[in-house]
């Protein structure tokens, strides 16, 4: 199978797993705005805190990796941001309704490391009853990893 079919089957997964989210019951209120699925839906433009710069710890500069970072933000965009150091590589969201969706999330989402890779990316979901199951978590954090992937594509630093 060719890698662009590839990169399409997973999008599919990940955007149908993503609607399976939104699906899910409850009536806690809607926040937020953008909607869940949304890889790139370009509701937020870029600013100084959301490009990731190159942080300095002891003598050494690490990088926060732009693209996980610019990606989360894109397939969070429904939830409020509270706090975003991109020196430290934390995203911390308030509640937050997907549109079509009934139930409150929340994130906290943190970039490790400068390289491109799953590892790199930690990410932790709850409603207001506690944490969402593991295969939501894995379908989130798959979309990020999905949509950092197209911008790579996109600005050819392949």
């Amino acid at each position: 199978m060719p890698n662009k079919t590839k990169t399409t089957v997973r999008l599919t997964l990940a955007a149908l797993a993503l609607s399976a989210l939104t699906a899910c019951g409850g009536s806690l209120g809607s926040i937020g705005s953008g909607p869940f699925g949304s890889l790139g839906s370009g509701a937020r433009t870029p600013t100084a805190a959301t490009t990731a710069p190159s942080r300095v710890r002891g003598g050494e500069t690490v990088a926060v990796n732009r693209y996980l970072w610019n990606a989360s933000l894109d397939v969070l965009s429904f939830l409020p941001i509270q706090t975003i150091d991109p020196f430290t590589g934390v995203i911390v969201t308030g509640y937050g309704t997907p549109p079509g969706g009934g139930t409150a999330y929340r994130a906290t989402i943190y970039v490790s490391d400068p390289a491109l890779d799953a590892r790199a990316l930690n990410v932790a979901i709850a409603t207001r009853g506690g944490p969402v199951a593991a295969e939501t978590q894995r379908a989130v954090e798959d979309a990020i990893l999905s949509r950092a992937r197209q911008l790579r594509i996109a600005d050819g630093n392949l």
